[in-house]
């Protein structure tokens, strides 16, 4: 390290270094079957496999279980995972894990199923750790990672939140009702296996929403304050975040899943039996998820944990669950056209220029304009795929903005990642904007 990243390090400024942290991910149809090959060749005695009810009757399933099965791997199946997970339960499937003393693992599902399982192996691999210990200050500790955990495959069955990448899990802390999360390198999947067929099982909103998601990643991440901008500076490397702000490696993977997300997901969500569509909204997932899991998120993702947490009688269409639930990307998309013509005065260039890839005419914008043009395409494109009318669609009114806002305070490893900080004042304007969005 040069002298002044050293003093640049003491005097705790602005960052002067980034990292890359991903997990080793395999692509291809059919890929699953190799996921028993893969336990053997780690010699593992006993795996957990973790997944939730619905998706215990479906081919991912099937598939993960055969060649399991073939090779000859000891397993026990957790099917509890819950959809959007909760404090409980995680503290239900890590006191499965405990129980289990397995040495390895492997998550079939969405996110869901995925943090769920990093989380289940790092309180087993941690057994005498309380569970605020590793949750995101302010609401937990924050303490860094420092045992080792136990192998993890994931097998995504979404196409949406990249989670088979990154070493984040969210979940609703039910006490404050809002979401939270637990976010180190150290969590992160030993390997993913990115199989497109498991997306065809994938139904219409479900296909839609965890598209949102990918696109807000891009988005977001592609536009988070730069890596150099952010502060403070870690004294010391274990404590540099896993959300680090734009750098110019996340940037090229955000712009491709963006381009992915501009060609195929309105195909993937029109047409199940759209194979190459639904399978590139797959690798883009991935994509995005190598990109925000190192640059990070911002405002999207730092509001959507108040309005999926403080969700009142909404169902969502195609969820098979017993619960009210404001799916994760549809949570997170609802606010993007309010925050990115908020975010848009700091970097125009790159508000323009994503706003070009979803398909606007750019040749004689001003770059002043460059937000209301990313909002104005973002609120199309929303409105062509049939997604509800803002926030008052899932049952918020007015009334509710002071908590809405309250539930992001806590969110700072994502907030202040924003190109713009914003008072609760400019929250508030924001979750008032995104109540109604045509």
């Amino acid at each position: 390290m040069n002298r002044a990243g050293t003093e640049s390090a003491a005097l705790g400024k602005t960052d002067y270094a980034f990292e890359m942290a991903v997990s080793n991910i395999r692509y291809g149809d059919g890929v699953s079957k190799e996921v028993g090959m893969d336990l053997q060749n780690m010699g593992t005695r006993k795996v957990c496999v973790m997944t939730d009810k619905t998706l215990c009757q479906l081919p991912p399933m099937k598939a993960v279980l055969d060649s399991l099965t073939k090779n000859g791997i000891t397993f026990k199946l957790y099917d509890n995972v819950r959809v959007e997970p909760t404090d409980q339960s995680f503290l239900d499937a890590i006191e499965f894990a405990k129980k289990g003393e397995f040495d390895s693992y492997v998550a079939v599902g969405g996110g869901s199923v995925i943090d769920t399982c990093k989380c289940a192996n790092l309180y087993a691999s941690s057994p005498n750790s309380e569970f605020l210990d590793y949750v995101n200050a302010p609401i937990g500790k924050g303490k860094p990672v420092k045992v080792t955990l136990k192998p993890l495959i994931a097998v995504p069955t979404t196409a949406g939140t990249g989670s088979e990448t990154t070493g984040v899990a969210i979940f609703d802390y039910k006490e404050l009702k809002v979401k939270t999360g637990i976010a180190s390198r150290a969590i992160k999947p030993s390997l993913g296996l990115v199989d497109p067929s498991h997306t065809l099982h994938m139904p219409e909103r479900v296909t839609a929403n965890s598209g949102f998601d990918v696109l807000c990643h891009a988005l977001e991440s592609y536009t988070a304050l730069p890596y150099s901008k952010r502060s403070p500076c870690p004294t010391n490397p274990e404590s540099r975040p896993a959300y680090q702000g734009s750098n110019p490696i996340s940037d090229v993977w955000a712009i491709h899943a963006l381009r992915i997300v501009a060609k195929y997901l309105k195909r993937a969500i029109r047409d199940p039996e759209d194979r190459e569509a639904r399978a590139n909204m797959h690798l883009a997932s991935a994509f995005a998820g190598i990109g925000f899991g190192n640059a990070g998120v911002h405002l999207c993702h730092g509001m959507s944990y108040p309005i999926s947490g403080l969700v009142k009688n909404y169902k969502a269409k195609d969820y098979p669950v017993d619960h009210s639930l404001v799916p994760h990307g549809l949570s997170v998309v609802l606010t993007s056209p309010a925050v990115f013509t908020f975010t848009a005065p700091m970097c125009p260039e790159r508000h323009l220029e994503t706003a070009q890839i979803m398909g606007a005419n750019i040749n004689t914008a001003r770059m002043k304009d460059a937000g209301l043009i990313l909002a104005d395409t973002l609120r199309k494109f929303l409105f062509d795929l049939n997604v509800d009318d803002g926030l008052a669609a899932l049952g918020y009114s007015k009334a509710d903005i002071p908590s809405l806002v309250k539930g992001t305070l806590p969110q700072e490893r994502v907030t202040k990642l924003s190109p713009r900080p914003q008072t609760e004042e400019e929250l508030s304007a924001l979750f008032e904007a995104s109540m109604k969005l045509y």
